[in-house]
Parts: structure tokens; sequence; C-alpha cells
């Protein structure tokens, strides 16, 4: 039985950014991610060790929004690969990591990377 988990505006003040004051200042980052995985164990056992613990994944995403990068590509890339690694039974990935207004000469809203994987 294929799953889709979803884990929705994950939200994370860190230091991202090519310019030298988004690394020293930093912002608020959002993240959203779906991931599909066979839980089917879980759907039979109702035990946390038989799925893909949220908890866990919000703690992989915090441990990863901590080492700075200069490029949200690169971010949202470390990201995946921490959790195909850490999750075996994930199947497909979908991770969008936002900036909320970057430093632009202009207002916007947020700048996204969105990345995905197929595994």
């Amino acid at each position: 039985m294929k799953t889709t988990i979803e884990l929705t505006n994950m939200q994370f003040y860190a230091y991202h950014g090519v310019l030298p004051q988004e690394r020293e200042t930093g912002n608020v980052f959002v993240v959203n991610m779906t991931l599909d995985a066979d839980i089917t164990a879980a759907c039979a056992s109702d035990e946390v060790a038989d799925t893909i613990n949220y908890a866990d994944v919000f703690e992989l995403v915090r441990t990863e929004m901590q080492q700075p990068s200069k490029l949200l590509e690169h971010l949202a890339g470390r990201i995946i690969k921490r959790l195909t690694s850490a999750f075996p039974q994930i199947s497909y990935a979908r991770v969008s990591v936002a900036k909320m207004h970057p430093p632009v000469n202009g207002e916007m809203e947020k700048a996204a990377i969105v990345l995905t994987a197929t595994l």
C-alpha cells in the first residue's frame, strides 16, 4: 500500500544565501515536502516504528537548515539526500524550500526551489 505523507510549512530561521548580509542576519525559511512510501506495516500495526515518523523528519530538516548554504538548490538537495538515506522506504520525495522576503530591489513574498526525486 503506497501512502503519501505531507509535511507543510515547517518554519526555520537560518543563514542561507549568496550575499554576506544574508549569512550574517539570517532569514525565515519555509520547507514543505511530500513523501511517497510503502508503510503498509504501520496501517496494520499502529506502531510508529513501522512508519516515517514526522518528528524525526522535522529534526532531520532542522539539522540541515542549521548548516548554511549559498543556494536553496544545494540545501534542498541535501535534505532529499538525508531523507532517502534515513528512510529507505521512500519511493518519491518532493521538497520545497522558500526564502521569505528575499533581498531584492522591490517587494517579493518568497523565492522557492522545488526538487523531486523518484527512487
